[in-house]
């Protein structure tokens, strides 16, 4: 279990890089097209790995057949296309921020679909993490030192974003518990290729092609092979050993790294707020742990 909890650590503070990296990639790709680009790379390297290293005997049901549909229409071209679009109409900042629908989401709704739930001190945990990456993201305090200002359709597509890897992960978990990761991530990919493709189409029918720049090229490889292949086999990874509420508060590492890349990468200031929100971040992630106790 440490393990599992130092791959979510590692994992959402890559995913963290993401926002930026899409808002850069987006200038010269459609959003269809990248997230059809991001998936068919992905498949490309998970396909064949599931393939040479399906353990002998592991097949899906059925049920779980439809399960992994699910998985890769919501998880992954849903998530992917909202997100997308969200990104074009909002900010890479509001992405960052609207991520936190996703572990509320998964924090409200595990105990009616999983039978999970987290204990009153990683509550209070998870409360911590959500205050400090609403600071850090917006840089103040909602309504008191900074005005909001939504995009607020571009901000309704991220929550939409957020909610599908939700669902996602809610019923990815319990796939997880009866099959290896890396297969069921694998098939999941698949069908976000195929409900993809359509809607990639329409925009290169709608006159919206790419422009492979070497930023467009390098930004989208990027989150192809890192955050997309390698990103969600090691988040079923960490589904598959840890619970989903709990596995949910490290989410909220996403928005503090964004805030430290724009420091670093785009120069921008390091405030109080960021230090404060990351602060809070890291404790809140720290009293739920400790309160989970590793088995």
């Amino acid at each position: 279990m440490p393990v599992a909890y130092l791959v979510l650590l590692v994992g959402n503070a890559v995913y963290g890089t993401s926002y930026v990296a899409t808002r850069m990639v987006l200038q010269d790709v459609g959003p269809g097209t990248l997230a059809l680009v991001r998936l068919a790379i992905g498949a490309l390297i998970l396909v064949p790995l599931a393939l040479s290293r399906r353990p002998a005997g592991d097949r899906l049901s059925r049920g779980d057949h439809w399960k992994v549909f699910w998985m890769g229409l919501l998880g992954f071209a849903g998530a992917f296309a909202f997100g997308n679009w969200g990104i074009a109409h909002s900010t890479a900042t509001n992405a960052a921020l609207l991520i936190t629908v996703e572990p509320v989401a998964l924090i409200l709704l595990s105990p009616f679909f999983l039978g999970e739930r987290l204990s009153r001190r990683e509550k209070a945990g998870a409360l911590l993490t959500l205050i400090g990456a609403t600071l850090v993201v917006i840089n103040g305090v909602p309504g008191v030192s900074v005005a909001l200002l939504p995009h607020w359709r571009g901000d309704l597509l991220l929550v939409l974003s957020g909610l599908s890897y939700a669902a996602y992960s809610l019923i990815a978990r319990g796939v997880l518990s009866r099959h290896a990761a890396l297969p069921v991530t694998a098939w999941s990919i698949l069908w976000g290729v195929a409900a993809m493709t359509p809607l990639a189409g329409l925009e290169w029918l709608g006159g919206h092609r790419p422009v492979w720049t070497a930023t467009a090229l390098w930004g989208t490889l990027y989150l192809a092979l890192v955050v997309t292949a390698l990103g969600y086999l090691v988040w079923n990874y960490a589904l598959e050993r840890v619970p989903a509420p709990r596995l949910a508060l490290f989410i909220n590492v996403q928005p503090v790294v964004g805030a430290l890349l724009g420091v670093w990468w785009l120069r921008e200031p390091l405030t109080v707020f960021i230090v404060a929100g990351g602060v809070l971040v890291l404790l809140g992630l720290h009293i739920a742990v400790r309160a989970g106790r590793m088995v």
